[in-house]
């Protein structure tokens, strides 16, 4: 996401970091520059003009041009305008009434609405053990129910049963009658869809709501719907009343700027987004953090956070003891890579990481993706439990076995089993100096000569 966006501020802002001193055109003709930006990636007009007008405002004022590093003054400027514009501080799901918790999902047909309920309740199940129960109110969508019910399932959530030949009012009434006989905390609503707005729509969402009465209402928008995406939000908050909105796919959009114009133009807080297909692909919005990488300064809390709910902390204590020992082997290195897959693989990490932006075309052209995790887990699958234990043994006549094994070429495991002795050099070598070594010689003494 804003992949797009982050480029081209990202070689605006470099210019403008490499000159001693700024003069008010030099601040007029950045500013240019990042009002194209801003449109290219599909930010609302309105909202790109009030941008750029209030940065241009604190960016031309002398505490910019006489500072000591003027490109960088600009930069925080656009950052904290960004933030601003994002919604300023994080908005979490406000679930603080008496239980059963209404959450009320809607959209269009084709933004995601079942497969995020099934992740809203997932999270708030596994992360905040919340009791939650998934009620799908859309008789429109062949098997629309159904859908839920098998995701529910697989998010390990209970769901509402299905009562042919009900309509959603009926449905809503009997969820929140379930969840109280149940003893449920939260109630999610998955409410049915068209492919536009219409009367009957509309007249169906205020129903439900006043049943239920919400404590959140939530608009589940695609990011990749653009521009169309901000004008059904506005629709939506007019007619039923938004709590906040759930951005899907932004994993699939580069541009971003839905979510830029969609904070400003409905004062709706982003809640949530959905980064992927899995169930556990939702994250929280943080505004500030969403700007920083956005400026290409990184995302490394949410980095640390999501490592601390997917990596299983037993497993990573085994590692710790068996590195201390010198007895790093290829289960190990395999251990690795899964949970480098949990934190979302190669793109989901380095999207994270300070500065990395501008290496991703070579990234790309080094084949540096998702696929090579994948082949190097079928590769170590494919060996014996003596052969990941000491892959010493591996010669030739087993390499061939291992490749036919995991449908890849003898080069592909000799690959791997460098990347394992390389990895296994260096984890010698930290054990070796010992915290106080590494401190002082840092990533640099771990390098091979």
């Amino acid at each position: 996401m804003f992949e797009t966006l982050s480029g081209r501020l990202g070689d605006v802002f470099d210019r403008l970091r490499k000159r001693g001193s700024l003069s008010e055109a030099d601040v007029t003709a950045a500013l240019r520059e990042v009002r194209v930006a801003l449109l290219e990636a599909d930010v609302a007009l309105p909202v790109v003009k009030s941008f750029v007008d209030k940065v241009r405002n604190r960016a031309v004022g002398s505490e910019v041009l006489r500072s000591v590093t003027p490109g960088q003054m600009v930069v925080k400027i656009v950052h904290d305008q960004l933030v601003e514009m994002l919604g300023a501080e994080a908005s979490d799901l406000d679930l603080e009434v008496v239980p059963p918790a209404v959450i009320m999902l809607v959209g269009l047909q084709g933004s995601g609405k079942t497969t995020t309920t099934a992740k809203i309740g997932r999270r708030l199940a596994k992360r905040d053990k919340k009791k939650v129960m998934l009620a799908s109110l859309d008789v429109q969508r062949p098997a629309a129910q159904e859908q839920l019910a098998v995701l529910g399932e697989q998010a390990e959530v209970n769901t509402l049963p299905i009562v042919k030949g009900e309509t959603p009012a009926t449905i809503a009434k009997r969820a929140m009658q379930a969840a109280r006989f149940g003893g449920y905390d939260v109630v999610l609503l998955d409410t049915a869809g068209r492919l536009h707005i219409d009367e009957a729509l509309m007249s169906e969402l205020v129903e439900v709501r006043d049943i239920s009465k919400p404590a959140e209402t939530l608009l589940v928008a695609d990011s990749l719907t653009g521009q169309d995406a901000v004008n059904i939000a506005q629709q939506f908050n007019d007619r039923i009343g938004l709590s906040g909105i759930v951005l899907t796919r932004v994993d699939g959009d580069g541009r971003g700027g839905a979510a830029l114009s969609m904070r400003a133009v409905t004062g709706c807080p982003i809640k949530l987004v959905g980064v992927g297909e899995r169930l556990d692909a939702l994250e929280g919005f943080h505004p500030d953090r969403i700007a920083s990488r956005i400026l290409g300064m990184g995302d490394v809390v949410s980095l640390v956070e999501k490592a601390a709910e997917s990596i299983e902390q037993e497993e990573a204590e085994k590692l710790a003891r068996k590195m201390q020992k010198g007895g790093f082997d290829l289960d190990d290195f395999a251990s690795q890579i899964r949970q480098m897959r949990k934190l979302g693989g190669m793109g989901g990490l380095m999207g994270m990481l300070p500065g990395v932006g501008k290496m991703k075309k070579q990234l790309a052209g080094a084949n540096v993706d998702d696929s090579i995790l994948v082949k190097t887990e079928a590769i170590i699958s494919s060996m014996t439990p003596t052969e990941r234990r000491n892959a010493k043994v591996i010669h030739a006549s087993r390499k061939r076995r291992i490749a036919a094994g995991s449908g890849t070429t003898v080069q592909d495991v000799n690959r791997v089993l460098k990347q394992y002795k390389d990895l296994s050099v260096m984890m010698k070598k930290v054990n070796k100096m010992g915290q106080k070594g590494l401190m002082r010689h840092g990533l640099q003494g771990l390098m091979p000569r």
